[in-house]
C-alpha cells in the first residue's frame, strides 16, 4: 500500500531453533495495542527483526483465524490512516 509495510509473513527456512519453523507473520500496531496483546496472549510476541515496539509476530496457527484477521484489519487501517487525506480515500472507505 504506497510502499508501506503493515504486515510481513514468515515463509520459514534455515533457523536456529525450533521456534524458526513455526508459521507466524509480523503485524505493525500501536505500541499499546502490542503491549496489550503481548500481555493477553503467549502468540503474541515482540516481532524478530521489527521496531519491537511497533512490530509483534503472530504465531497465527495458535489463535483463532477470526481473531487474526480482525488484528491483520487493525494493521492495515493503522498504516492506511497515516497517509495522506488524498491517497488514503483509495484505501479506507468512509
Amino acid at each position: 500500500m504506497e510502499g508501506k509495510i503493515f504486515v510481513c509473513l514468515w515463509l520459514g527456512g534455515e533457523g536456529q531453533g525450533v521456534e524458526d519453523s513455526i508459521p507466524r507473520l509480523a503485524l505493525k500496531l500501536t505500541p499499546e495495542r502490542n503491549e496489550e496483546l503481548r500481555e493477553q496472549f503467549s502468540a503474541v510476541r515482540p516481532a524478530w527483526h521489527w521496531n519491537k515496539k511497533h512490530w509483534s509476530d503472530i504465531y497465527y496457527t495458535q489463535l483463532e483465524e477470526s481473531q487474526v484477521k480482525e488484528w491483520i484489519r487493525e494493521s492495515y487501517l493503522l498504516i492506511a490512516s497515516k497517509l495522506p487525506k488524498a491517497i488514503r480515500q483509495k484505501y479506507i472507505q468512509g
